[in-house]
């Protein structure tokens, strides 16, 4: 059986934040455009979805349905996330970002990720995904996250 990593997992959460911890300004991405900084603005962003802080445009049925089929084909194979896919220009960052401010808004975004998960006010849909159970909810932003900072080496 293959084991699914989750922000809903503390262990898992350890993981990511060690893993945080380990960026650097320096550190060098292995593909795409953002450098550490705003990959990590970026990583906020997304956390920020779910909390209802940041809202994505309602994609075309097309997208709708290649993301519903992408969330069932990653739960089903523990996939991860292809290299260099297109994103939502309001997740985009590219401006420059100071480096430990993000990597601060990036750990207290988890928090509050967190805290909505314990209160069981996660939303029950996204607008790319479809319908979303917790257990969705935890590994999708899981593997946002780990895709991230694989990106950088991490």
């Amino acid at each position: 059986m293959v084991v699914k990593k989750s922000l809903h997992h503390p262990q898992d959460i350890l993981e990511l934040r060690r893993r945080i911890y380990l960026l650097n300004e320096k550190s060098e991405r292995r593909w795409g455009k953002m450098n550490p900084a705003q990959m990590m603005s970026h990583c906020t962003k997304i956390l920020k979805i779910p909390t209802g802080k940041v809202a994505i445009s309602n994609p075309n049925i097309l997208f709708k349905v290649i993301g519903i089929l992408t969330k069932i084909e990653m739960g089903i194979l523990n996939n991860r996330i292809p290299r260099n896919m297109p994103t939502f220009e309001s997740v985009l960052c590219d401006v420059d970002c100071d480096f430990a401010e993000m990597k601060e808004n990036l750990l207290s975004e988890l928090e509050e990720y967190l805290e909505l998960y314990h209160n069981k006010k996660l939303p029950r849909s996204h607008s790319l995904f479809g319908k979303m159970s917790e257990e969705q909810w935890g590994f999708m932003e899981y593997k946002h996250i780990d895709h991230h900072l694989k990106q950088f080496g991490l």
